[in-house]
């Protein structure tokens, strides 16, 4: 599951990228790269993948992305059916930790962010009232031109650095090392995962698509992950039911079978085992 190395582009006359990412889906596979990512993100939803970390985002979330820490977001097809005022969209910010130079995270004056960069090797996540804040210094940053764009990026990482609702993402101990070709494969499952995942998926349908049996694609995924494929994809319908809970639209039975679970037993024992939480636990909580 060796992701792929992703050049990120830059001006001539910047230190660090700063975009409007217009284009939803552009880098949905799984991928790396060397600089730092801060992604505020404005309109859309759907799954992230930081790590061995799988959760849903939403319109707010911010999140800060260490150095080759692997990565994707992968937006819901739902978002394709709602006016165009809404399309999704984000602001994605790419820079190096030396942007400052080599001795800048030394400094006494930046530990608190050195600290934050350190939680980032795992992926962070920023929601509720801080992330409106760092959104809108977010936002300076993008309007800011030279120099001032450079001081607008260290008063952003300064705040970020001072919020309390920091959620970690990926686990502590998560590591990568897989062969380059296993690119196209994960992929391929990875999106047969999403698609499918509120319906049964077939063992030897996903099997298939890894040109595997269903024995030796099960000690795959394992060796590759450290999970079986059987929790991964509960981790998705996990994902997708926290989703659901938080918008209220509907019943805690009906967000069950909406997620792909076909016993409410079995979703709440799961939900529980993942989240820490029972499903009316966690919708009172964000409320």
């Amino acid at each position: 599951m060796k992701p792929q190395l992703l050049k990120v582009p830059y001006g001539p006359d910047h230190s660090f990228g700063v975009r409007k990412e217009m284009s939803p889906n552009i880098n949905n596979r799984w991928h790396y790269h060397p600089e730092i990512e801060l992604i505020h993100f404005h309109n859309g939803f759907g799954t992230q993948f930081i790590g061995d970390h799988i959760s849903q985002f939403e319109p707010g979330d911010i999140v800060l992305v260490g150095s080759n820490l692997p990565h994707f977001w992968k937006y819901d097809e739902a978002n394709f059916e709602l006016p165009a005022d809404t399309n999704p969209y984000s602001t994605v910010i790419h820079f190096f930790e030396n942007f400052m130079g080599e001795r800048f995270l030394h400094l006494p004056e930046t530990r608190h962010v050195k600290m934050l960069l350190e939680k980032a090797k795992r992926g962070i996540v920023l929601r509720g009232s801080d992330s409106k804040n760092i959104g809108n210094l977010i936002e300076k940053i993008h309007n800011s031109e030279g120099i001032n764009k450079i001081i607008a990026l260290i008063e952003c990482i300064s705040e970020f650095a001072n919020c309390k609702n920091i959620t970690p993402l990926s686990s502590l101990g998560f590591k990568y090392d897989f062969p380059e070709s296993e690119n196209k494969r994960i992929n391929a499952i990875y999106n047969h995962s999403l698609n499918n995942f509120n319906k049964k998926i077939k063992l030897s349908d996903v099997a298939e698509i890894a040109g595997m049996t269903p024995n030796s694609f099960c000690r795959y995924f394992k060796h590759y992950t450290g999970k079986t494929y059987s929790d991964f994809v509960m981790d998705i319908r996990v994902g997708y039911a926290c989703k659901l809970l938080i918008a209220n639209k509907t019943n805690i039975k009906q967000i069950c079978f909406e997620s792909g679970f076909n016993n409410f037993s079995c979703f709440h024992q799961y939900f529980k085992k993942i989240t820490g939480k029972t499903p009316q636990a966690y919708q009172l909580e964000y409320k």
